[in-house]
């Protein structure tokens, strides 16, 4: 930095010099206007150099960002003093200036502010914010206008302007007016919109603001009625498409529909009024008027593929059959889908002759398609159901080959190799296994044929015993969305202005590309919104974007996805209580994540409450037997404690076999001692199927895959041995 020259400093001036002026041991330079220019430029230059450097080596400070601020502060303090320029230096001063100004340590705050939005370029906007207000905290109002006003001059299209906008406009309302007219989908603009209807409620203007940008706030449905009606008149079909966006987004159909009829015409609005009134029970001739007007403006339309699906439903068989044929003549891609529902028609119409011919030529002109592979699997099981597992290996093991990216292929390509081995085929059986680890390592069959192949990853009768080795990510993860800010934001566990960051920067978009859509689910685990998180995640793969596609097929290959996926939420009250029940904590963890999605105040329709969804009378039950005297079904400490006892319980009661313990979990210990005395328990996978109830079916191999998830993704050495395997299977 160059200090001001005193007044009586002797100059020798030059254009574009450099002169030097010794007064003793002092030299005082002078830099000349382009001189200085290059001197600033060189500077920039060697900071973004430094900082990029430093990005891509691993940060001690990021392991810091979850911390509470007085487990934290020393080793910061440490880093923040080095005089060594670096992006960790940076780094731990923001987080010590945030931890002061949330005390309300200005003074403090704006030392560990000055200077640094130069020496810390991604954050410059954010910083002179905070020091605004480390300035207020301080008193010294003055200074925080002035550097409120040199954010907007520095940086007026910078989103995180709007925020400085909202503190001026405090004192002058013409900076709310700008914030509305720059930033109308920030949320603290949205704020400022609510204040202004407040005074005066009619203000359409505002309130279609409101309705585009606050889409998924409870609150905006309501303002949605208000324009409906008492503005309609006034509304464009253009506002028409912002509204019933609104209420289709928030699940309001039927509001949608009659809001879809004033919109423009295009063909997601004309599927969405038909769909619309479709969900209506009462609804049905209208949403069979709409779907035709959708089929006759827009024959060519992907919507009109789902439109003639969905018709087809309502309509009678022999009338819903020719809306199927339209699907397979226009539609190719649709086509095997559409097959498959005719020949279901035929069979209803006792036209057994037609349905098997269609069945023919979905095999014979489909055998890629997944609707194929699920007609595949469903002949091999009824076929082995029978005892014919010869057929049912000829009808399963073509899945692999022509169908391996579908649903059915992991649990396919497993039962291939079981019935292989039952028929004494030990090669093919340990290819087939090695095939299922090796394709589908995410899926509840991997960790069947992981047990066939002899790894020890725990099976039916010893898996509660085991402890396994878990590494857990030290660092939040580089969001694959949003702009540079919000992602140092969210890296250093600033989750205020991350979220606020993040859902400005989405603005008045409801479809989110896959990116996005991952990057606000890692917002919503931040939150605690764990149900809404995890499914986000996994409804990923349920995009139709071809870019989408793409966008997840990648995602899928790195770790932070699956963290997000199989998330921690409770680790150590969980570790803690598997750790006194002497359960596996991976098992008890999967067992939450499939009871209740790490929601602890979760309730379900019969009253089942909490992280493992304890029934009142279990968990009374429960507490006598432990003599807990004050207890809640909603705090996390007490139903883990409640949940891990009955857990624990249900392995005694049938000889620590994980299998028929979660089996009672879910459907009671009455119904899994029929099934016991029903079928056959010497081979576990055979039982499963047998299973009669389907939700307790796939509970168990819900949770057991769950169980093989966490194992895969923490635990090093499996995690290990499923990268040699894929490698291997990629080679051939």
């Amino acid at each position: 930095m160059v200090k001001p020259l005193k007044k009586n400093t002797p100059l020798i001036i030059g254009s574009g010099i450099v002169a030097i002026a010794v007064l003793g041991t002092l030299a005082t330079v002078f830099v000349a206007p382009k001189a200085v220019g290059w001197l600033e430029e060189r500077q920039q230059a060697k900071i973004e150099k430094t900082l990029q450097e430093d990005s891509q080596k691993p940060s001690v400070v990021l392991t810091f960002a979850e911390l509470p601020p007085e487990k934290r502060d020393t080793k910061l303090q440490e880093i923040a003093a080095s005089e060594t320029l670096s992006l960790e230096r940076s780094r731990a001063r923001y987080l010590l200036a945030m931890d002061l100004l949330k005390k309300y340590e200005g003074g403090p705050a704006l030392k560990q502010l000055e200077g640094l939005d130069t020496e810390y370029p991604v954050l410059a906007p954010y910083i002179l914010l905070k020091r605004g207000r480390g300035y207020e905290l301080t008193n010294e109002l003055a200074k925080a206008q002035e550097t409120w006003q040199e954010l907007l001059k520095n940086y007026p299209d910078v989103l995180v302007t709007a925020e400085a906008l909202y503190k001026l406009g405090k004192d002058d309302p013409q900076y709310w007016d700008q914030a509305i007219t720059k930033f109308p989908g920030h949320p603290q603009t949205q704020a400022i919109i609510r204040q202004s209807l407040k005074e005066n409620p009619k203000q359409p203007k505002l309130l279609l603001l409101l309705a585009q940008y606050a889409i998924l706030d409870p609150g905006t449905n309501p303002i949605r009625d208000r324009l409906v009606k008492g503005f309609a008149p006034q509304l464009t079909p253009e506002n028409w498409q912002i509204i019933a966006d609104g209420y289709w987004a928030t699940e309001e159909y039927q509001k949608a529909a009659i809001a879809y009829q004033k919109a423009p015409r295009t063909p997601e609005n004309l599927y969405r009024r038909a769909r619309g009134e479709q969900l209506q029970p009462k609804n049905q001739n209208a949403a069979k008027i709409a779907y035709q007007e959708l089929i006759t403006t827009f024959p060519d339309a992907p919507q009109t593929a789902l439109g003639l699906k969905r018709l087809a439903k309502i309509s009678p068989p022999e009338t819903a059959i020719s809306y199927l044929d339209q699907i397979v003549q226009n539609f190719p891609q649709d086509a095997p889908d559409a097959l498959v529902e005719k020949a279901k028609l035929f069979d209803k119409l006792n036209r057994k002759a037609q349905a098997a011919e269609i069945r023919q030529n979905l095999l014979s002109q489909y055998p890629k398609a997944d609707a194929t592979a699920e007609y595949r699997w469903a002949v091999a099981r009824k076929a082995a159901d029978k005892g014919d597992i010869k057929q049912a290996w000829t009808w399963a093991q073509p899945i692999a080959t022509n169908n391996p990216d579908s649903s059915v292929s992991p649990k396919s390509a497993f039962w291939v190799g079981k019935w292989a081995q039952q028929s004494g085929y030990s090669k093919e059986a340990q290819a087939a296994f090695e095939y299922v680890v090796a394709r589908h390592p995410q899926s509840y069959y991997a960790w069947r044929s992981a047990v066939q192949l002899g790894w020890n990853v725990g099976n039916f009768n010893n898996v509660r015993q085991i402890t396994p080795t878990v590494t857990k990510p030290d660092t939040r993860p580089l969001p694959p969305g949003g702009s540079d800010i919000f992602q140092e934001l969210y890296r250093l566990g600033q989750d205020g202005d991350a979220i606020t960051l993040f859902q400005a920067e989405i603005g008045d978009r409801t479809e989110l590309n896959v990116n996005e859509a991952f990057t606000d689910a890692l917002l919503k685990l931040i939150q605690g919104k764990n149900l809404q998180g995890i499914n986000q995640v996994w409804n990923l793969k349920h995009k139709d974007k071809p870019e989408d596609e793409t966008q997840w097929q990648e995602l899928r290959q790195t770790d932070e996805y699956w963290h997000a996926l199989f998330p921690f939420p409770f680790y150590q009250t969980i570790i803690n209580w598997a750790e006194r029940r002497k359960l596996n904590p991976l098992l008890v963890t999967s067992l939450i994540r499939q009871e209740s999605r790490f929601e602890p105040e979760i309730k379900s329709p019969v009253g089942a409450t909490g992280l493992m969804q304890v029934m009142p009378a279990t968990g009374e039950w429960v507490a006598n037997k432990i003599s807990l005297n004050n207890y809640s079904l909603t705090n996390p400490n007490d139903n883990v404690n409640l949940g891990t006892w009955y857990f624990d319980h249900t392995h005694e009661e049938y000889s620590n076999n994980s299998l028929l313990a979660v089996a009672s979990y879910n459907a009671g210990p009455g119904n899994v001692s029929k099934w016991i005395k029903r079928y056959n328990v010497s081979d576990p996978d055979v039982f499963i199927e047998k299973i009669p109830f389907k939700e307790t079916k796939g509970y168990v191999e819900s949770v057991f895959g769950n169980y093989w998830n966490y194992l895969r993704i923490y635990n090093p050495d499996i995690a290990q041995l499923l990268t040699k395997y894929g490698q291997q299977n990629s080679a051939k």
